[in-house]
């Protein structure tokens, strides 16, 4: 397995903390860069990293999908995006594509920003209580059938073009995984979600992102989980939560529920030799204020968290 942690495609001090950490591999995500799929944009960001000594493993970001997802026109055109960042990700190397599906039209969702941890930390986490009161969304009106059928018509266009560029399709659950949010059905919420999912399309390429929060979330046996996906597992979110799909707070690696000890034995004892990274950690001391200290992502959290799964691993 791979320690690695999320960067932005341009160097900066995230980029210098995550050396320092004896960290040699990355995930990238595009916030604010237009048209990042396309070839120059890829190929300039992998020799970026390459230059400063990371291996670019993992694209995290997600080319627009929302009429994909929704079965609206102009649907055609954006899986012709998706398809072309496939293929430009095989060209340069890049190994793994995580993805979402009925996240799309809304987006992580979380209701709280600052829950009190340890110490006066602060954490993310949500209640669905507060969602029923919101409005329902544009989307609202599509079923559950559709869901299905819009991903099958995704599927049979995607995949064939993931296993002739060599890369990965890592599916993330929902989140969170519960459904309906603001009255739009949701889809990859559970464990017969995703074996549905997989039986849709069965290619070695077709797999998964494994969210341990999102799965803890929905009440799964996690090593078990871990064994049953075996090798379609790609790329695994390194977290753990107190609560369920409807009411939970992500905690310190340290402090949730979970035996984590026992899932990195169980992601070997499966084979799985990918990058695995720390997701959402809680914000400390000093990182209330800075501009990039976006909740989840901040710098001193994450420290801990890869020393905490530098330590698990050895």
């Amino acid at each position: 397995m791979n320690p690695t942690v999320m960067l932005p495609p341009r160097p900066d001090r995230r980029w210098t903390i995550a050396k320092q950490l004896g960290l040699n591999t990355a995930v990238v995500r595009f916030w604010g860069v237009d048209e990042w799929w396309e070839y120059e944009t890829l190929m300039r960001t992998t020799a970026r990293f390459d230059d400063h000594g990371f291996s670019l493993d993992v694209v995290e970001d997600r080319p627009p999908m929302e009429k994909t997802v929704l079965g609206k026109e102009g649907r055609d055109e954006e899986i012709a995006v998706v398809k072309e960042l496939l293929e430009n990700m095989g060209r340069l190397g890049i190994d793994t594509y995580c993805w979402v599906w009925t996240e799309n039209p809304l987006g992580v969702i979380r209701t709280s920003d600052s829950l009190p941890g340890r110490g006066n930390s602060r954490r993310i986490g949500y209640d669905h209580e507060w969602m029923e009161h919101a409005p329902r969304h544009e989307a609202a009106d599509i079923t559950e059938d559709e869901l299905w059928e819009n991903l099958q018509y995704f599927l049979d266009e995607i995949v064939p073009v993931a296993e002739e560029a060599g890369v990965n399709l890592a599916l993330h659950p929902d989140d969170p995984p519960t459904s309906p949010v603001r009255g739009v059905p949701r889809i990859v919420t559970s464990v017969d979600d995703y074996r549905q999912i997989l039986d849709m399309y069965d290619s070695p390429r077709h797999g998964v992102t494994f969210c341990q929060g999102n799965f803890a979330a929905m009440g799964a046996d996690l090593q078990e989980t871990i064994r049953e996906f075996g090798d379609r597992l790609h790329f695994v979110h390194f977290r753990d939560v107190e609560g369920d799909s409807r009411n939970f707070v992500e905690t310190w690696h340290d402090e949730g529920p979970t035996d984590m000890k026992a899932t990195i034995e169980a992601y070997r004892e499966a084979g799985f030799d990918g990058p695995i990274r720390p997701d959402h950690v809680p914000r400390m001391v000093g990182e209330e204020d800075r501009e990039d200290a976006m909740a989840g992502y901040t710098d001193m959290g994450r420290l801990f968290a890869i020393g905490y799964i530098k330590g698990l691993l050895e």
